[in-house]
């Protein structure tokens, strides 16, 4: 079994004390988000998870927990997304350069087949163009390879409750001419650009389709291996293996204005205020 940590939220940045005492009581309990009723116990027995994968903006609360996680025999492996976006898009961020040591910081406490650099959602806004886009990809390029082998990228997607004016539809010549220049990019420091879930084939352009949660990748950390189905419950065009998550919807303050986790801030609020760092959910109790 795989358990993801969390597509729903910021479980690194937010929720790791609640992540640690459930680990140590050995399972966690999740509710299903489209029916509330329905409750599903979650192994977190190192014999019964094959591999963690984490996913953050902001791995500060990991960080001090990955060599307890690693005594206690979990294979395990980050998605962190480091975009180049101020307040205006990202508003609940710390400053990216205090998020750029973090990045070195787990970099150094795992490995390169360990830690996942996504660029992630790429969209244009008020002087964040296609050039813009390129400068501060190559930036984060010389400063990140050193501790990752995979960049993922991905183009902003239309969500009605995304009402922010930043979140729209890139042209697909622009992400034709992006996925050729972050290509060529991150060939020059050793980096494989691929792409999450996105319409267009942009292999001839040097980027592939990446797997967030990757059979592969998690074969290679194990050293043998994995009988794990596909996933069927996320978007058309998702490679990913099939995973178990553990994380609540509404419950991540970054705040990101191209966010599809939340409804409101004021929802993530008033979550936030239900959560208990010694609950057996994340958000709630049994009812």
């Amino acid at each position: 079994m795989i358990v993801s940590v969390s597509r729903r939220t910021d479980i690194p940045a937010f929720y790791m004390d609640w992540f640690m005492n459930r680990v140590r009581a050995g399972y966690a309990l999740t509710r299903n988000p489209i029916n509330y009723s329905q409750i599903r116990r979650v192994s977190l027995l190192p014999s019964d998870v094959d591999c963690l994968v984490f996913w953050t903006k902001d791995p500060r609360g990991l960080i001090p927990c990955l060599s307890e996680l690693d005594a206690r025999g979990f294979a395990s492996y980050i998605q962190f997304t480091m975009t180049p976006y101020g307040p205006e898009i990202e508003p609940g961020l710390r400053d990216k350069e205090a998020l750029v040591d973090a990045f070195i910081r787990l970099g150094e406490l795992a490995n390169r087949e360990r830690l996942v650099w996504r660029y992630d959602p790429i969209l244009l806004w008020r002087g964040i163009d296609e050039s813009y886009h390129a400068a501060a990809f190559e930036k984060l390029c010389r400063r990140l390879h050193p501790y990752t082998d995979t960049v993922v990228i991905s183009f902003v997607d239309e969500y009605a409750k995304a009402r922010h004016p930043a979140v729209r539809t890139v042209p697909k010549e622009i992400q034709f001419s992006l996925a050729r220049r972050f290509a060529q990019i991150g060939s020059a420091y050793g980096l494989a650009v691929t792409t999450c879930c996105e319409a267009l084939d942009l292999r001839s352009y040097g980027v592939g389709p990446a797997c967030c949660v990757d059979k592969n990748r998690i074969e290679g950390l194990l050293g043998r291996p994995l009988a794990v189905k596909p996933e069927k419950s996320q978007r058309p065009g998702c490679h990913c293996a099939a995973s178990v998550d553990i994380g609540a919807y509404n419950t991540c303050p970054h705040g990101c204005v191209y966010c599809y986790a939340n409804h409101s801030q004021r929802s993530v609020a008033e979550n936030c205020q239900r959560h208990r760092p010694d609950g057996e959910f994340l958000l709630g109790e049994k009812t």
